[in-house]
């Protein structure tokens, strides 16, 4: 049986310090929104700003979860840490858990966190705040069935044993250098291929849903705020499903595929990071600065050859909901 290598374990090492720092950010995030939700209800200029409060939670809610789905994804984790969380793990339950990190992680937590930070660059530019129960509905009736789908892949697939292995492998079991088995998780061809699907609608739906809000934004450090985010977006998210597509060619075993694995995992760190700094950290952190005199930044004036209502979406996108 392989042996776990030195830079398996080194690729493992650097994922759980990108992890680490994802959480604090998250932590960090629910602290500012939490903050201006608070301070909000005592000073009445701050409520515009605190307006998609439960977006902004959701959306951090989402990345945190995603984060720690990640953690037990790692043999190093598991192997050092996990004791702290869950019994002693057979083979069989770590195989198991590979299962269940690829239906939470690429087909839930990650895409309810990349739908969330699309409904909020879209409720930005309406005048009316969307309602917290439309917001939560709306992000589970788009990730529910890429969640179903990936489910059926995994644990119901009816033609599993016609396909070969690496169809449907989320698992293989390795010599973890001390005499123990030790299950590396895997990337199945069959899910990365749904997610590639979802990404690439995703894609369309993203670059709409900034144009949108880019023909309306008059502030010059917003737009290059969205301009950050597209760029991040459109480089992270293809460069995941691309190194999703790579892992067919390698087996979990080799040091190549804890090369890819790491890529696969920057691609959706990068736009869980990009999403809470610009759509939580930086709007909030504004609106606390900004005080009163931010609401009175974008005020319409009805001058010649301009549209009203698209004056008073800007007025709502410069009030720190961006």
């Amino acid at each position: 049986m392989q042996k776990l290598s030195f830079l398996n374990s080194f690729f493992d090492l650097i994922t759980v310090i990108f992890i680490t720092a994802l959480i604090t950010l998250s932590v960090l995030s629910l602290c500012f929104i939490f903050h201006l939700h608070i301070k909000s209800k005592s000073l009445t200029h701050l409520q515009g700003f605190n307006s998609l409060w439960t977006v902004r939670f959701l959306l951090v809610l989402f990345i945190f979860l995603w984060a720690i789905t990640e953690l037990f994804r790692l043999p190093f984790f598991r192997r050092r840490y996990s004791h702290l969380f869950l019994p002693s793990l057979a083979i069989h339950q770590q195989a198991n858990l590979c299962k269940v990190h690829i239906v939470l992680s690429l087909g839930f937590f990650e895409p309810a966190f990349l739908v969330t930070l699309i409904f909020l660059l879209n409720a930005s530019i309406k005048k009316k705040t969307p309602n917290d129960t439309w917001a939560i509905t709306f992000v589970l009736l788009m990730c529910l069935p890429i969640a179903a789908m990936h489910i059926f892949l995994i644990f119901f697939n009816p033609a599993e044993n016609r396909m070969p292995g690496f169809f449907h492998q989320t698992s293989v079991v390795i010599d973890d250098n001390i005499g123990n088995e030790m299950v590396l998780c895997a990337y199945p061809i069959l899910n990365n291929l749904v997610f590639a699907g979802f990404s690439a609608m995703y894609l369309v739906w993203f670059l709409f849903s900034c144009w949108k809000v880019l023909s309306l934004a008059i502030n010059k450090g917003l737009r290059g705020r969205i301009y950050g985010l597209v760029s991040v977006v459109l480089v992270a998210l293809p460069l995941q499903v691309v190194s999703l597509g790579f892992t067919m060619l390698w087996d979990p075993r080799e040091e190549v595929y804890g090369i890819i694995s790491l890529l696969v995992f920057l691609g959706a760190f990068c736009c869980a990071t990009i999403g809470e700094g610009i759509l939580v950290i930086k709007p909030i952190s504004d609106a606390l600065d900004a005080g009163g005199g931010a609401c009175c930044m974008w005020k319409p004036h009805h001058h010649g050859g301009h549209d009203h209502k698209s004056l008073l979406a800007s007025e709502h996108v410069g009030e720190g909901n961006i």
